[in-house]
């Protein structure tokens, strides 16, 4: 109860810190001290300054089931080095009600002292490591506070700890550094989240989605009706319902947000999520869970506790808290249905090398619709007349979705396949597992097969005539992906099948198109050299959409593959491959923040590089470079224009032959 709480109050401390404050903003000062006792015992004294309004929370609740939010204390590293004594002391306060939560609460103005005493144990134990977790509030507003104390018990000053690499660890990361020039007169680009609002209208999509679902459409016109019809004054009733779609979007935003510390951490913490084989195959067991559950053979609930004591929350409180309880209290009880698509949406997100920002797009697309009835109704509510009711045509989404959710589940054992080359679901199995998809979502539609939840099928509706007319069309349009033909390469489902060197067909080459690509940079600038062509870099990845996009959709174009196959040395460099690098080519690298990356597979090596010599680590990435490693034009990333794609490569290859013939010029060549 007492984590539920904290996260709760959490959420709701960044609802309103978001509305008001700056992220940088805490009203709360901290101090700390040490009293030596004994030979192993010491106090540890942390004193709390506030300013004026602001108070602190105890660390022990009043009432057991309340939502105040209490002050932790975790030391950090007393495991085999030190025990506390006792419990941590504070300040003696009466309880007194409080406002902004409705309940009797101790709370500390001004400043507050908590103790706590410690016994040694390791007698050479000498650093102590406290975090401390808080909210300080005024009658308005609450403020989240998590800060860590580090100390000496004998007084010394506090020495960070020093990570440093071995040589061979310093030698190796050195060789990645490649000394690119040419900055000077290509600038860097500026790459641009391309993809932002197409997410965006993804989520968007899918919160529509969910609106059409058992769990979340009978609930329009209920609460729509409950928030016009509760309060004798229309103008609040209307106020309320607004408030109440704005706090459905809201939570949505937020549920993105720890998403920006795991990037702010490792810019490439992304990148792992979406590659990693391990979570891939989780992903693809949920996934298969989801679609059973749309199917109707069991529900997906969370618990209902959960439900019922935000809906207590939501009446006794009241106000504007009150009716954010009601939005989470709908979130969760539309979790059944929400949660698969949502899972969808960010489980698709993570696949497509999306960055934190984009799955903020994605997840307030989906908040914003889902909110957007509930308020456009409260507004105009003689449009709820106007809505269908509800009936079998919602279960009939819901197993659409279920077999939607089976071709996502593909995707991530795909990813998982291709990025450890276990070579399971190449391109033709895969495209025939959906194709055997589509023939069941076919038969559902005209009515050959039924799931749990079905009713008898009186007759086909239009919608779901048109819905298979549709997908036999779709399956159609799959059957040429099983062929060794030019027909082949399926351009509107790029990136979702494997490449289509991912063959169970002998191909020329494993390189995207047949190309005479090298998988290796030292190899590759060789290749370039002995050939004197201009290299195209190629940062890429296994489980890269976009990157699957390029290849199949402007690569393949003749201009562009006539100039990459011929002038060109194309070196693809894999950001996610999971094979292991020899033992003697692994190593450390030291980050510029201090971290430590440890370079044990191919991904992790040509990722590095990228990021080292390039600051970025998106894909797909491409950089023109001569053999000196200057660069021929600026750097480029996603762009589905094949004709201003060859003219960035034109120009770079011009570029290339001014400066040979210069050189030639210059040595008599």
């Amino acid at each position: 109860m007492a984590i539920l709480k904290r996260f709760f109050f959490a959420l709701l401390t960044i609802v309103v810190t978001t509305i008001t404050f700056g992220q940088n903003y805490n009203p709360a000062s901290w101090e700390h001290t040490v009293e030596k006792i004994s030979e192993t015992d010491y106090k540890v004294i942390l004193t709390v300054t506030l300013e004026e309004g602001y108070s602190i929370y105890s660390q022990y609740a009043i009432e057991e089931d309340g939502f105040a939010p209490q002050t932790y204390f975790e030391f950090k590293n007393q495991k085999g080095n030190y025990t506390l004594v006792g419990n941590t002391t504070e300040p003696d306060t009466k309880p007194k009600f409080d406002k902004l939560f409705g309940e009797n609460v101790k709370k500390f103005n001004d400043q507050a002292i908590f103790t706590q005493q410690i016994s040694l144990i390791n007698p050479y134990f000498n650093k102590v490591v406290i975090s401390a977790e808080y909210q300080t509030c005024n009658d308005e507003r609450c403020i989240l506070g998590d800060d860590t104390f580090k100390f000496n018990l004998d007084g010394t000053p506090v020495e960070e700890d020093l990570i440093d690499i071995d040589e061979r660890s310093q030698k190796l990361s050195e060789e990645l550094k490649l000394n690119v020039t040419g900055w000077d007169k290509y600038k860097k680009q500026d790459i641009e989240e391309k993809s932002n609002l197409s997410i965006f209208i993804l989520g968007f999509l899918g919160g529509l989605i969910a609106l059409l679902t058992p769990c979340v459409f009978p609930m329009i016109p209920l609460t729509v009706s409950f928030f016009t019809k509760s309060s004798g004054d229309s103008k609040k009733g209307l106020f309320n319902s607004v408030l109440y779609g704005f706090f459905i979007f809201l939570i949505y935003f937020l549920l993105s947000l720890p998403f920006h510390v795991l990037d702010s951490l490792d810019s490439g913490i992304l990148n792992n999520i979406s590659t990693n084989s391990t979570l891939n195959v989780i992903f693809f067991a949920i996934f298969l869970v989801f679609a059973f559950s749309f199917f109707g053979y069991f529900e997906l609930t969370l618990p209902q506790s959960w439900s019922a004591k935000m809906d207590d929350k939501a009446n006794k409180i009241g106000g504007v808290i009150g009716v954010f309880f009601m939005a989470l209290t709908l979130a969760i009880v539309s979790f059944s249905c929400t949660g698969p698509i949502l899972g969808g949406l960010l489980g698709s997100s993570l696949a497509s090398d999306a960055s934190a920002t984009q799955l903020t797009m994605g997840m307030s697309g989906f908040g914003l619709a889902l909110a957007l009835p509930f308020t456009l109704f409260a507004m105009f509510p003689k449009w709820l007349n106007s809505l269908p009711k509800s009936g079998g045509w919602l279960n009939t989404v819901k197993v659409v979705l279920g077999f939607i959710e089976l071709a996502l589940a593909l995707k991530f054992l795909s990813n998982a396949d291709l990025v450890e080359h276990w070579g399971l679901l190449k391109r033709e199995i895969f495209i025939g597992l959906w194709i055997i998809i589509g023939i069941g979502l076919i038969l559902y539609l005209f009515g050959k097969i039924k799931f749990p939840h079905d009713g008898p099928l009186q007759k086909i509706g239009k919608g779901r005539m048109t819905t298979g007319i549709l997908v036999v069309a779709f399956v159609i349009y799959l059957i040429p992906g099983l062929t060794n033909t030019k027909y082949a390469n399926l351009k509107l489902l790029s990136g979702f099948p494997p490449p289509m060197f991912y063959s169970i067909y002998e191909k020329a080459s494993e390189c995207p198109l047949d190309l005479n690509c090298s998988k290796d940079w030292e190899e590759g600038l060789a290749k370039a050299k002995a050939e004197n062509k201009p290299i195209l870099l190629d940062f890429t990845g296994w489980a890269c959409v976009n990157c699957r996009k390029m290849e199949e959709q402007v690569w393949s174009t003749s201009e562009v593959y006539d100039i990459l196959s011929e002038k060109y040395v194309v070196i693809s460099l894999y950001v996610d491959d999971k094979k292991e690098l020899p033992k003697d080519e692994q190593f450390d690298y030291l980050r510029i923040n201090g971290t430590v990356k440890n370079i044990e597979t191919i991904g992790d090596k040509w990722g590095t590089l990228q990021t080292i010599n390039f600051q970025n680590n998106s894909q797909p990435y491409y950089v023109l470079l001569n053999h000196d490693l200057e660069l021929l034009n600026t750097t480029n990333a996603y762009e589905p224009n094949s004709d201003a794609y060859y003219e960035w490569l034109k120009i770079g290859l011009d570029n290339f032959e001014k400066k040979k013939s210069v050189s030639n010029f210059r040595f008599g060549n």
